[in-house]
C-alpha cells in the first residue's frame, strides 16, 4: 500500500486522559475512510499534566518508538497519515519528516504558534514547544531539520508575545482565520512541497471535542477548502493531533465528530492515497 495509517497513543504532555483513545477512535474513522487498518504505537497511561521537562522524559521512550515507525515508513517509500493524542507528539514526527525530505514546508494549522522555547514558555507545556523543538530552538533529543524559514503556520489566534516577536523578526508565514483562507494559504506555500499538521483546535469550538477552546476558528468547510487547495500540489504527508475520544468524560464517544472531521480531510486523503 502507498499509505501508511498510524496512531499514537502514548504520553505526549497530556492534560486529561482523552486525546489518547481519541488519537486511536479518528484513526480508526480514517481507516474507515481509506480502507486502512491503523498501526498504533504507544500505551494509554494516566496523564501528568505537570512541567515540559518531566512530560518529555516520560514521553521519551514511546516518542522514539513512534520515530522508528515513521522512519521505517519513509524508508519504505510510502507515504505516512499519522493521528497523535498530542501537538507535543510532533517533536518527534517532524524531525522524520526532516530527514527524508530536507525541503519540506511544514503547514500548521493550529490555534497556537507552539514555537515557544522552555526559557521563554510561561506555562512549562510541553505542547507549547512543539514545533520549536524541530525547528532546532532547543534540543529536544529527538532531532530538528524543521526550518522556521520553511514553516506556514494557518489558522493562530491565540499567539504568546515570545511567538509574536519571532513570528515577526524571521517573517515567518502567518495565515489568520479570515476571508479567502485557501488563497492565502497557497500563496504562502509559493508551490514548495507541504506536510500538514492539523491541530483540532484551529477549528472553532464545539465542532470536535478539543482540550484548547479557542474562538473564532475555522469551519469544517474552511479546513476542507484549505485542505482542497492544498491538494493540488504537492502533498508529502499529513498528520493529526488533540482529538479527545469525548467532549467530556460523562458523554458518548465522539464517533459522529470524528467521521465529520474525516470528511472534511477527504479532498487530502484522496490524494496521498493516489500518490
Amino acid at each position: 500500500m502507498p499509505l501508511a495509517l498510524t496512531a499514537f497513543q502514548g504520553r505526549a504532555g497530556d492534560h486529561n486522559d482523552l486525546a489518547m483513545p481519541g488519537a486511536v477512535l479518528l484513526a480508526h474513522a480514517i481507516g474507515e475512510h481509506l480502507g486502512l487498518e491503523p498501526t498504533v504505537i504507544g500505551t494509554t497511561e494516566p496523564a501528568l499534566n505537570t512541567n515540559w521537562d518531566i512530560e518529555l522524559a516520560a514521553a521519551m521512550p514511546g516518542l522514539r518508538n513512534l520515530q522508528t515507525r515513521l522512519d521505517a515508513v519513509r524508508t519504505a517509500g510510502q507515504t505516512s497519515v499519522t493521528v497523535l493524542n498530542r501537538c507535543a507528539a510532533a517533536i518527534a514526527t517532524l524531525p522524520v519528516i526532516a530527514k527524508h525530505h530536507p525541503d519540506a514546508v511544514v503547514v500548521w494549522f493550529d490555534a497556537h504558534a507552539d514555537l515557544n522555547t522552555p526559557e521563554a514558555s510561561t506555562t512549562g507545556y510541553l505542547g507549547g514547544l512543539a514545533m520549536s523543538g524541530p525547528a532546532g530552538l532547543w534540543d529536544s533529543g529527538l532531532g530538528s531539520g524543521c526550518s522556521i524559514d520553511r514553516l506556514v503556520l494557518v489558522g493562530q489566534r491565540d499567539i504568546d508575545p515570545f511567538e509574536q516577536e519571532l513570528i515577526d523578526t524571521e517573517s515567518i508565514a502567518l495565515v489568520r482565520p479570515g476571508e479567502r483562507l485557501a488563497e492565502r494559504v497557497v500563496k504562502a506555500i509559493a508551490g514548495r512541497p507541504v506536510y500538514v499538521h492539523i491541530d483540532c483546535d484551529v477549528l472553532d469550538p464545539g465542532i470536535v471535542p478539543t482540550d484548547y477552546k479557542i474562538p473564532n476558528g475555522l469551519t469544517l468547510d474552511e479546513l476542507r477548502s484549505a485542505l482542497t487547495a492544498i491538494a493540488g500540489g504537492d502533498v508529502l504527508g499529513l498528520e493529526m493531533t488533540e482529538f479527545e475520544e469525548r467532549f467530556t468524560p460523562d458523554t458518548p464517544p465522539a464517533t459522529a465528530e470524528a467521521r465529520s472531521l474525516v470528511a472534511a480531510l477527504a479532498p487530502l486523503l484522496e490524494v496521498l492515497r493516489a500518490r
